[in-house]
């Protein structure tokens, strides 16, 4: 009798331990080369993913352009999400073949803002992106994807991809409330100043659109609503695309990286990327459709 009665005091001890003290989940961070400021993005990323408790992330460094890329060896298989802030040098052949065994085992996948600017040439890491642009991309690359009157479409007309106009704030519009990253967000809420990316094209193999955005063609913009935010259909993969956050030139002057409306999209993206499920609340910072509303420490407030 007083065996069973530990056995099921245990059990109740277990049954009621605390979410905070599970294990944090395991993120890497890929960074070392990019066209945007890799050098206050990556630790900014870092921080935001750290400072929510829920993941521990560690970073990996390429060499410098140029630079002899033999060494770059991540062990992915240590991690459940790696979150791409890339775009340089091509990796090692070992690495490549790492990374796409990694990816189709199932691995999680954040694509971060330039990352999809990376590797033009390499046929499978332009499916893992499902959309890219710059870097010489054009019609055999795949299609330009947008949606007309709400619906996506696929436009194989000829024309280079990726562009993008002045930077400002601008509305976020839902295309899924009911996937685990979307749910409970606002339908509308306006993002703090920052680029959008129009013009992408790939293989288009979205798997659900879960944020789009207007391009307004006085500001530079394409004229179309654009996807900003999405999951690639990959395989077994759980891939997060996430367009929002150019950085800014310090870490105290980076307003579309202190948006809260980008902090909780990466935050629950990767969540999701890495596990399936999301289980972080709705943010009461989130921002309105009016305004946008920001973390400049990287940290949601204390409820």
């Amino acid at each position: 009798m007083k065996r069973l009665f530990t056995i099921l005091l245990l059990a109740s001890i277990v049954a009621f331990t605390p979410a905070c003290s599970r294990q944090p989940i395991k993120a890497l961070i890929i960074s070392g080369q990019n066209n945007h400021n890799w050098q206050v993005s990556h630790p900014v990323l870092q921080k935001i993913l750290n400072n929510s408790a829920l993941f521990e992330a560690d970073i990996a460094l390429t060499p410098a352009a140029g630079e002899d890329m033999s060494t770059f060896r991540p062990n992915f298989s240590d991690y459940d999400v790696v979150v791409l802030d890339y775009n340089g040098d091509r990796w090692p052949t070992e690495t490549d073949t790492a990374f796409l065994e990694y990816v189709q085992a199932g691995g999680g996948v954040v694509i971060y803002h330039a990352a999809d600017n990376a590797f033009a040439q390499w046929e499978e890491f332009n499916k893992i992106i499902a959309l890219g642009g710059w870097e010489n991309r054009d019609e055999k690359a795949g299609p330009y994807y947008y949606l007309v009157d709400g619906k996506p479409t696929l436009d194989y007309s000829a024309g280079p991809g990726g562009s993008h106009g002045s930077e400002r704030e601008y509305p976020m519009h839902c295309r899924k409330a009911d996937h685990p990253i979307t749910k409970g967000l606002p339908d509308n809420w306006m993002h703090a100043r920052d680029e959008m990316y129009d013009r992408m094209r790939g293989p288009a193999n979205i798997k659900d659109l879960l944020y789009s955005g207007y391009a307004d063609s006085t500001k530079g913009g394409s004229g179309r609503e654009e996807p900003l935010v999405f999951t690639v259909d990959y395989g077994k993969a759980r891939i997060f695309h996430l367009m929002l956050g150019h950085c800014g030139p310090t870490a105290d002057n980076n307003p579309a990286m202190q948006c809260a409306g980008f902090q909780t999209l990466l935050l629950r993206g990767t969540e999701w990327a890495a596990t399936g499920k999301v289980t972080q609340p709705v943010p009461k910072d989130f921002p309105t459709a009016e305004k946008p509303s920001y973390r400049l420490d990287y940290k949601a407030p204390a409820e």
